[in-house]
């Protein structure tokens, strides 16, 4: 008859050896500091809806940084996430300080530094929110419900005319704004050379070009320049002096290939999303 006996102890002592290492804290799933996306500016509610949300943008990051802007812990996360709008850190006690960037540029932007925020011309550059909030953590919890705000300026860019038939992409470069803000301010914090290209295979008409203010006001440079399928220059055109507004969009209308432009006015509309347009016809 086979002793059973040592072969019990073989699998007992298995069991207790596989199960130690499932245990874990249930304060250190739960963390000591979350998270919550509870507003965005000029939204019509407080509890702020997933659809809502992601109607917004599509990537979010959360920064945890020492009150001297050293980087702790970050969290990505894309819409496509169940958890999009939340995010949970285990952190030692001390004085911190949170940054959150909701956008939907192609990747998310390097966030080493508090002070500078940066997207690149890679990453491409669009609709932006933010907030920052310093906090403290002790023996308690930390829950934060916070309110992003946004902090681009936006050029809308409208052709009136026909494209030439062997037109096939269009290139915007831009000066007078910044590709990275700081978190403290909101404001652009580099001199950026911005520059964003689209491929003209649709009836595509209006191209959108965000920028970070280095103050609540300022003017762009740009410059239009259209290429055939060779990078052959076709058309090239330059803008100066484009009034802007931090959160406001300015739209510029121009028909592009009739070869004269000229600046027939300047106004004021209102927009349901942004806090006003200026309309500029060339």
């Amino acid at each position: 008859m086979v002793n059973k006996i040592p072969l019990l102890l073989t699998l007992l002592t298995l069991f207790i050896g596989c199960e130690n290492p499932t245990i874990i804290d249930d304060e250190e799933l739960r963390g000591n500091l979350r998270v919550n996306v509870f507003q965005i500016e000029q939204t019509p509610f407080s509890d702020l809806s997933r659809s809502a949300l992601t109607d917004a943008f599509t990537r979010l990051n959360f920064a945890v940084y020492t009150t001297d802007g050293s980087r702790v812990k970050q969290i990505n996360q894309t819409s496509a996430e169940a958890d999009f709008g939340k995010a949970v850190f285990q952190l030692e006690e001390g004085d911190y300080q949170l940054v959150v960037v909701g956008h939907s540029s192609k990747s998310n932007p390097t966030m080493t530094n508090p002070a500078k925020i940066q997207f690149t011309n890679a990453t491409g550059y669009t609709d932006t929110f933010f907030s920052r909030e310093e906090f403290t953590i002790g023996a308690e919890p930390v829950n934060l419900d916070l309110t992003l705000n946004r902090n681009v300026s936006l050029c809308r860019f409208v052709i009136t005319d026909q494209y030439p038939a062997d037109a096939a992409k269009i290139r915007f470069y831009y000066t007078g704004g910044s590709g990275a803000f700081d978190a403290k301010t909101g404001m652009g914090c580099v001199n950026s050379r911005q520059e964003q290209t689209f491929d003209l295979t649709t009836d595509q008409k209006q191209f959108d070009l965000y920028t970070f203010l280095h103050s609540t006001s300022g003017n762009l440079r740009l410059r239009v320049t259209v290429y055939d399928s060779h990078d052959n220059v076709l058309l090239e055109r330059i803008y100066k002096d484009i009034p802007m507004q931090q959160k406001y969009i300015t739209c510029c209308s121009d028909a592009l290939f009739a070869g004269v432009t000229t600046t027939t006015g300047v106004s004021l509309i209102l927009n349901t999303d942004w806090a006003t347009d200026t309309l500029i016809t060339f």
